[in-house]
């Protein structure tokens, strides 16, 4: 027992050490302000500690957009780690190519070396099985479920599923949206819609109530000044069942 409370402790405090030197990095002056300025709300490192993200990991980032968290997992997983940043090509034409055009100067001059570029649908990459330590993806999930379906959803869970490594984690942040709402409107995620896809994914499923914000009712849309960069919002950790 006591050898089990050692090493539980151990554990414990690589990952503080971890998710501390992390936050320190972030708060650099060479990463962009506009993301510092984000991290209040989203609480990057405290979200990549409960994933168990960390140096060395190979990671993709699902729909990347203009790429706020693929800078912090190309810091999170170090010069020995490699993140992609995967963006189906409409996510990079849509508002005059507003994410194409953020991407390309986040990456210019090779400025984040550990990060390579996907830019196609996820059924479309070529990537080997079992090719993944993690993936993550924040503030999509919605869009897949509400565009595509419950087939849409299940599909990319069980192609994530295909690249990840046994062992391997999937983390989901969404915009917590009730039953009944219209979260279509409101770009928020039906998590009573959700969680049946979710459970019979094959994943293990775990949740953190890190992001989640009370004063946020669920009822005003994502953008609404109000609420932006602050609305109650799910982490689930999705972990690959070990072969």
């Amino acid at each position: 027992m006591k050898t089990k409370l050692a090493l539980a402790g151990a554990i414990a405090a690589l990952c503080f050490g971890a998710q501390a030197d992390l936050a320190a990095d972030l708060a650099a002056a060479d990463r962009p302000q506009e993301d510092r300025d984000r991290d209040a709300g989203r609480k990057p490192a405290e979200v990549l500690a409960f994933l168990g993200i960390g140096p060395g990991m190979t990671v993709m980032d699902l729909i990347a957009a203009s790429g706020y968290y693929t800078e912090v997992l190309s810091r999170a997983v170090g010069p020995e780690g490699k993140v992609y940043a995967q963006n189906p090509p409409f996510v990079l034409q849509f508002r005059d190519g507003a994410n194409d055009k953020a991407m390309t100067a986040r990456l210019a001059d090779g400025r984040l070396p550990n990060v390579e570029r996907i830019d196609q649908d996820l059924p479309m990459v070529t990537m080997a099985a079992g090719s993944l330590d993690a993936a993550f993806t924040a503030l999509n999930f919605h869009d897949v479920l509400q565009n595509g379906g419950p087939e849409a959803a299940a599909g990319t869970l069980a192609i994530v599923m295909g690249l990840l490594k046994p062992g391997g984690v999937l983390g989901v942040v969404d915009h917590y949206g009730d039953p009944g709402n219209d979260n279509a409107q409101l770009h928020r995620l039906d998590v009573a819609a959700a969680m049946p896809i979710l459970e019979a994914s094959g994943f293990a499923i775990e949740s953190s109530d890190l992001l989640r914000n009370p004063e946020d009712d669920r009822t005003t849309g994502v953008f609404d000044p109000a609420i932006r960069g602050y609305t109650d919002r799910v982490l689930y950790k999705l972990t690959k069942p070990a072969e």
